[in-house]
């Protein structure tokens, strides 16, 4: 269903171009996803990523197929989930979640709720802390009280 469904929005139709565009070629994966390999471009930086139901990667699709990276094509499989549920949103939704989670940790990935719900460590990312500066400001700031009667004079 979820190949039939990023068909329609047009996600797929976009990894497709995407991987004709940038020379890779492509090949049937597991479970309806197709795989582009030999992607050569520079970005995005990562080894892999999806788009619609097509996961792109600078390897081959045996590599990502290995039973090793079991878990990084559920990743990977998870996100093309995300495209059936959002469609082309999906792009504009990702990359505001990359920007929250740079401004809190440094990171595109370790808060970003994308990728939090696709499997952080499958994915190669890593739960961070919030950035220094942020976690002074919010030790400092004031605790809110909830329920209850006002507190005692």
């Amino acid at each position: 269903m979820r190949g039939l469904v990023n068909a329609v929005n047009g996600t797929t139709a976009a990894g497709i171009a995407l991987a004709l565009l940038s020379g890779a070629r492509l090949r049937r994966g597991r479970d309806g996803i197709l795989i582009a390999e030999g992607y050569r471009r520079r970005f995005p930086p990562a080894t892999c990523f999806t788009v619609g139901s097509v996961v792109v990667t600078r390897r081959s699709a045996a590599w990502l197929l290995h039973p090793d990276r079991s878990e990084l094509f559920a990743h990977e499989s998870r996100h093309a989930d995300q495209y059936a549920r959002l469609g082309p949103v999906f792009w504009p939704a990702y990359w505001a979640a990359c920007g929250w989670s740079w401004a809190l940790t440094g990171s595109y990935g370790a808060r970003n709720t994308f990728e939090r719900r696709a499997g952080l460590a499958p994915g190669g990312y890593r739960e961070l802390p919030l950035r220094p500066r942020l976690r002074a400001l919010l030790a400092t700031a004031p605790k809110s009280r909830t329920g209850g009667s006002p507190a005692p004079r």
